[in-house]
């Protein structure tokens, strides 16, 4: 049986280098999960978390079982705040986000369905925003970020304030990313993370 790497399979969206650069990202489908506050302190954050990853390791298994297995992607987030500026400055506690791993093509919502009451049987009740949705961004700007998460601020303002205004571009959706690291294993320098900005012409 052959294992399917979607990091590989969709390299130019799982890919990036140090500058901005334009990306044209298809119409995608993730397993979601919404909340609010703090990711460092929120217990909601740590939970949604713990469900995307129950869940989509239930769908890869379901997959394997028809003969389609694939590497499980990893973990990305949409952030927004309702004052942009709050982002930016790192004021967490105000921040929304809307936490994800991506589902391939293979899966069915009656494999979703399936996959979330095989997790509801290890962890209780799931989130009432535990979903599989389509996530259409289009027209991108990404780079990748090597550092602590809280290192982002300048490129976020190097985007906002001079890429952006330079090429004649404006949001056009929640800043998105796209974690290649994980924090539990690597040291905080050597964190790699995607950043993603949906835009349309001004």
């Amino acid at each position: 049986m052959t294992k399917i790497d979607i990091r590989t399979a969709l390299k130019p969206i799982y890919s990036a280098t140090a500058r901005w650069s334009e990306i044209e990202v298809p119409p995608l489908r993730y397993v979601m999960v919404d909340g609010s506050g703090d990711p460092n302190s929120a217990p909601a954050y740590k939970a949604a978390v713990e469900w995307l990853y129950s869940t989509s390791y239930a769908l890869k298994f379901a997959a394997k079982a028809l003969g389609q297995d694939y590497v499980v992607p990893p973990l990305e987030g949409l952030w927004w705040a309702d004052d942009p500026a709050d982002f930016i400055a790192r004021r967490k506690e105000r921040w929304h986000w809307t936490m994800m791993i991506l589902a391939p093509d293979v899966i069915t919502p009656d494999m979703f369905d399936a996959a979330r009451t095989k997790a509801e049987g290890k962890l209780g009740d799931a989130p009432a925003t535990l979903r599989l949705a389509a996530l259409s961004e289009g027209q991108c700007l990404q780079m990748l970020h090597i550092g602590p998460y809280d290192d982002e601020g300048p490129a976020l303002a190097q985007l906002h304030d001079v890429e952006m205004p330079a090429r004649g571009l404006t949001f056009n959706g929640h800043h998105h990313e796209i974690y290649l690291g994980d924090p539990r294993r690597s040291a905080p320098e050597k964190l790699k993370t995607i950043l993603r900005q949906p835009v349309r012409r001004a």
